[in-house]
């Protein structure tokens, strides 16, 4: 363990957990040209599957499985985003936001995925036609390659991830594509959104696409470090055909997102839980991190526990992260909540991927991290997320752009629309998450240049299906009519005066 690294409490002051919910909202300062929009991705609002020459991807299969592993919903149709793009684009616009993050689907680009596959023009036409309606509209269009939908050719091919340079070589095609068509107007790419969830939650436990765990012919005690070691390569490898192909005429930049909880110690006086609140955090982000933004090794942390089961890096690998380490020129932080993390006293399972942690929403004295939202896990935290922005900036010493962050009201999902609609839960988190974010710039010192709460729009949430809502916009499941909620007004008004607050404080 590095004990030089920065530590759960260092330089943030201490909240009372169980007085979170009387904390008032101080709208703090945010600097003039920081930067406000919302995210979403493909599989989650497009719909249109088939339409136009769409390939197939590994979400849709999944979601079409049997029994289903879905809720029994899919994004057959999701919000139809692909046939109301000029309404959904006329509503950001409504809202004044800056910036607009979504994702391509690349089997709508390349229906069959593969290097030497055909390229769908009808696809082409759809994303520029997106891009130009926001431009339009003095909206960024901030693009994300790849958020969770492979194509399921390439995984019947050869497993998609699970072959390095099968892998590496059909995304360096397919982001070559993209950066050649769309990137004289996009200015802020990213490859991937959440590598730790692609790695884990779709080859540890299965319980997003593909679904591959132990019980059903993959290897939970190997196949995630592989995946992650994966992305990694192929994430470098697609920052450094950018940077050199493109990136001199184009003059955008790239990064990668991970996402992460903040995970405080089960009990604070006890070394053993307070190194292992470090220890998850490494496991979570520095996985990613640590290779990508500082061309090092995986986390010490993961060698000893994780032994052979840990991926080594060749030379060329290890040549090629130290060539690109520079080049990412921003840090895409998505964060929800905070957990506790708990050393557990037990030798770890042959396939465990935590450090041999346990992580709950309470501590060894029963204080919970924060009020409950729409779903169990994800408590009202700022606190957390202030830390977690200390840590992060010492660490990687990258400009931070919060790249999704938001919640589900309590009871949202069986609310009649009206109720949906008075959604002042979901502002007093933006609200409270906000000044966090005020505080680590101006208390801390931290550099954070803009924030997309997720999300634009209710949508498909995955395993969850359509149940819980973190939309800022409602949409009906069977008109599918878009009404902003009171927190996508509380945005708009919110970063209006924070800016302006902000403007008198440069």
């Amino acid at each position: 363990m590095n004990v030089n690294m920065f530590q759960a409490g260092d330089n943030v002051a201490a909240t009372d957990h169980s007085d979170i919910d009387k904390l008032p909202i101080e709208e703090l300062p945010l600097p003039p040209d920081f930067a406000w929009g919302t995210a979403t991705a493909a599989y989650q609002v497009e719909g249109a599957v088939t339409q136009d020459g769409r390939g197939p991807s590994i979400w849709d299969t999944f979601t079409h499985l049997e029994p289903s592993r879905t809720n029994n919903e899919n994004g057959d149709i999701a919000c139809d985003h692909y046939n109301r793009v000029a309404e959904d684009v006329d509503l950001m616009a409504s809202l004044g936001m800056d910036v607009y993050r979504l994702s391509i689907a690349w089997s709508r680009i390349i229906p069959l995925g593969g290097r030497n596959d055909p390229v769908n023009e009808a696809g082409i036409a759809f994303y520029n036609r997106l891009i130009d309606s926001l431009l339009a509209k003095s909206i960024e269009p901030v693009v994300t390659l790849y958020h969770w939908d492979a194509p399921q050719v390439i995984y019947d091919r050869y497993g998609a991830f699970l072959i390095t340079a099968e892998f590496k070589a059909d995304f360096e095609r397919y982001a070559r594509v993209c950066f050649s068509r769309f990137g004289d107007r996009v200015k802020k790419w990213i490859t991937f959104n959440e590598p730790y969830i692609i790695s884990v939650f779709g080859h540890h436990t299965g319980v997003l696409a593909p679904g591959r765990n132990s019980s059903n012919g993959g290897d939970s005690r190997t196949e995630p470090w592989r995946v992650g070691h994966t992305l990694i390569v192929s994430h470098a490898s697609a920052v450094e055909i950018y940077a050199s192909e493109f990136q001199p005429a184009q003059n955008g930049t790239i990064s990668i997102v991970l996402n992460s909880h903040f995970y405080e110690p089960w009990d604070p006086e006890n070394p053993v839980h307070v190194d292992a609140a470090q220890r998850r955090q490494e496991f979570y982000v520095s996985w990613f991190g640590d290779p990508i933004f500082l061309a090092r090794d995986y986390p010490s942390c993961m060698r000893e526990f994780l032994g052979d089961r840990l991926p080594t890096f060749t030379d060329d690998e290890v040549a090629l992260l130290r060539r690109t380490a520079h080049l990412n020129t921003f840090y895409g932080m998505n964060h929800y909540s905070t957990k506790f993390a708990r050393a557990l006293p037990d030798p770890p399972s042959p396939d465990d991927c935590t450090g041999n942690i346990e992580e709950g929403p309470t501590n060894c004295r029963g204080e919970e991290a924060g009020p409950v939202s729409g779903m169990a896990w994800l408590r009202v935290a700022p606190y957390g997320f202030r830390k977690l922005l200390n840590w992060v900036w010492k660490r990687y010493q990258l400009p931070i752009i919060i790249t999704e962050n938001g919640c589900p009201c309590p009871g949202e999902s069986e609310m009649r629309k009206e109720e949906a609609l008075d959604d002042g839960f979901r502002v007093r988190y933006f609200g409270l998450y906000l000044d966090s974010i005020s505080r680590a710039i101006y208390e801390d010192g931290v550099k954070v240049t803009g924030y997309y709460a997720w999300s634009l729009m209710d949508n498909f949430e995955w395993s969850a299906g359509y149940g819980p809502r973190y939309g800022i916009v409602h949409v009906d499941r069977t008109t599918l009519e878009r009404t902003p909620k009171k927190s996508a007004w509380y945005l708009k008004r919110s970063f209006d005066e924070r800016r302006v607050k902000g403007k008198s404080r440069a």
